[in-house]
């Protein structure tokens, strides 16, 4: 299992993960069919501004995406999505020394990526769908999240059934992590990810978020997705634009149980929420 020790020791960049009681990862969709904020950063200069406007908010890392994974979302090409991303990270990298990943699950992507400034992948196939994503990760000594999924992006909702999601999830994120171990990567390059609303009914992400500590447990940093998610709605009865309050409410149970990373469209709003329920808990 990763140690705090090693973590800090092998890679500054998990420092300030590791360090600080939680770490916000602010979201940059250079796409134009996200389903929150599609198009409204699809430039290299309005990515930019984003990413720098997220940071000075107090984003820990900058998440860049260039393809969308909602659900039933259409691929792109590798060719397509890296000349999204590349020229993004190499003016992002001049202008902030925030940590920058990178979310894509192909490893030529992520390659040129890391040669651009980045400096995490976030796979959310957790290299289910480009078998040299591990050895890629291994050789660039990088971290890398890894995201519990099945299928692709276009069918994972189709049908998704668990018999005991928490279990099953975490036995799937184990076998994940066992392929990147195989391929040479560092315990202390791994960070996990349950996949909110990836291949889950709205019970399954819900069954999840109340039993984050099992997946703590693992003895790696886990990584939450959850802002403005359909699970969101499908209790609220609101459309993505109106989720913020649920999706702060959907993360404090999961920061109490030791989740380190929380992934969000809106930074300003989730550190204030999170600072206060810190300052609340190491007062209690």
């Amino acid at each position: 299992m990763a140690t705090i020790s090693a973590l800090i020791h092998r890679h500054p960049t998990l420092q300030t993960v590791i360090e600080k009681p939680f770490a916000i990862m602010g979201i940059v969709n250079v796409t134009p069919d996200s389903f929150f904020d599609g198009g409204s950063y699809f430039s290299i200069d309005l990515a930019v501004e984003h990413a720098l406007a997220l940071a000075a908010q107090g984003a820990d890392v900058i998440d860049i995406g260039g393809q969308s994974t909602r659900p039933g979302a259409s691929p792109v090409s590798a060719a397509e999505e890296r000349e999204r991303i590349a020229p993004v990270v190499e003016e992002l990298s001049k202008k902030t020394g925030v940590i920058i990943s990178v979310d894509t699950f192909h490893a030529a992507v992520a390659e040129k990526a890391l040669d651009a400034g980045a400096h995490w992948i976030n796979d959310v196939s957790s290299g289910r769908f480009d078998r040299d994503m591990p050895f890629l990760i291994a050789e660039k000594r990088c971290p890398v999240i890894l995201m519990h999924g099945r299928k692709t992006p276009r069918t994972m909702q189709s049908g998704p059934y668990y018999g005991n999601v928490v279990a099953e999830v975490k036995r799937e994120l184990e076998e994940r992590i066992e392929a990147f171990k195989k391929a040479g990567v560092s315990d202390e390059n791994i960070i996990i990810d349950p996949g909110i609303g990836f291949a889950k009914r709205p019970q399954d992400n819900l069954a999840l978020l109340s039993h984050c500590k099992e997946l703590v447990a693992l003895g790696f940093p886990v990584c939450l997705g959850t802002s403005r998610k359909s699970f969101i709605g499908h209790i609220t009865g609101e459309a993505a634009i109106d989720r913020l309050e649920g999706s702060l409410a959907s993360i404090a149970p999961a920061f109490e149980e030791g989740v380190k990373i929380f992934r969000v469209h809106d930074v300003k709003a989730t550190k204030s929420f999170l600072d206060v329920l810190f300052a609340i808990k190491v007062h209690a």
